[in-house]
């Protein structure tokens, strides 16, 4: 069983007042009796549980990330970066998921109004600014990941330029018919990605073809799934007018992707989108998205906020980087060899 502050209170022969005094580090207690019961805890293998010695200081020790999707790798690699910012932090995290199936304003609402935590991270919810505005009335810290905005600190990642980079790097090895691997058509990251894919057709006088959007028929976790990306590359491949490269908007539809190529004996030269640690391994041209770094930013901001609420807001925009690998390269199909 667990030992808790009142088994080091009996075992050290102290008031359990005493006990929390310690391990608030109240200047109160004399140090033979904190060299006591930090010696007691020690041995009975006591851990305080931050939230319960918040209480004491009136400080909740413990900060939440609200996300709309938990099995997502994007969010895995954003809470490695959080959970290493807090590596040296005496502070809690609590992931609450949000339902992408309802409007978040509420929700987040309902969450803060609660007071549970001392301040908030909001992943990828891409509420609008008058949303956003209309949190700051609760005067909590709030930190943005995966959004920007002019009313709290935020971490975002430049979707468009990646998509122009990606689409541009295809053009300029000579394909002109390049599909675009779509998720789901009006969710924030594809619609910006979109808009770099068409600027770079337009910068390289390239009319746009509507038919050359697709997506999968799954549309679980926005359509970014291996599942969704298999079902639109059999698709493309399908197409009356054939497409002569890729550029898909995730690295994990990109894995479904190719194994679609792989059964049909076609391959078509694909550039993706995140860099995930598996796209080094499998050779997966991609656009490279510092996912760890967004959620380290995001929450050392969170961590000043809370100290410093009068400070301006901070904005940053991570730039992509394009990370060239075998699959963006020209190759010949297996009918073609025949």
């Amino acid at each position: 069983m667990q030992k808790t502050i009142y088994d080091i209170a009996k075992a050290a022969g102290v008031s359990i007042a005493t006990v929390s005094r310690v391990y608030n580090k109240a200047e109160t207690v004399k140090p033979s009796t904190r060299k006591k019961v930090l010696q007691v805890a020690d041995k009975l293998g006591y851990q305080p549980h931050v939230y319960a010695q918040g209480l004491a200081s009136k400080q909740k020790n413990r900060i939440m990330m609200l996300v709309p999707v938990m099995s997502n790798y994007f969010l895995t690699e954003i809470l490695r970066g959080t959970q290493d910012c807090l590596d040296n932090n005496k502070i809690e995290l609590t992931i609450v998921n949000i339902n992408s199936d309802e409007q978040p304003l509420p929700q987040v609402e309902n969450i803060i109004k609660k007071s549970w935590a001392e301040g908030y991270i909001l992943v990828s919810l891409h509420m609008s600014e008058a949303e956003l505005e209309s949190l700051k009335r609760y005067k909590t810290p709030i930190s943005l990941v995966d959004d920007k905005s002019d009313h709290f600190d935020s971490v975002s990642f430049n979707n468009e330029e990646g998509a122009f980079k990606a689409t541009n790097y295809l053009i300029k090895k000579g394909f002109k018919r390049i599909a675009f691997l779509s998720g789901k058509a009006d969710s924030t990251p594809v619609e910006q990605r979109l808009r770099g894919y068409r600027k770079a057709l337009s910068a390289n006088k390239i009319a746009f073809d509507a038919e050359l959007i697709i997506t999968g028929d799954s549309m679980e976790r926005d359509g970014f799934t291996e599942k969704s990306g298999y079902e639109a590359m059999k698709k493309i491949l399908k197409l009356k007018h054939e497409a002569e490269a890729v550029f898909c908007t995730s690295d994990i539809k990109a894995i479904g992707a190719q194994k679609a190529m792989r059964e049909s004996g076609i391959v078509l030269p694909i550039i993706s989108f995140d860099n995930l640690s598996i796209s080094d391994y499998i050779g997966l041209s991609t656009v490279s998205q510092p996912m760890y770094s967004m959620g380290f930013d995001a929450t050392k901001n969170l961590l000043h906020r809370i100290n410093h609420q009068n400070d301006e807001p901070t904005h940053k925009t991570h730039e992509p980087e394009l990370v060239i690998r075998d699959s963006s390269e020209p190759v010949i199909s297996k009918k073609e060899a025949i």
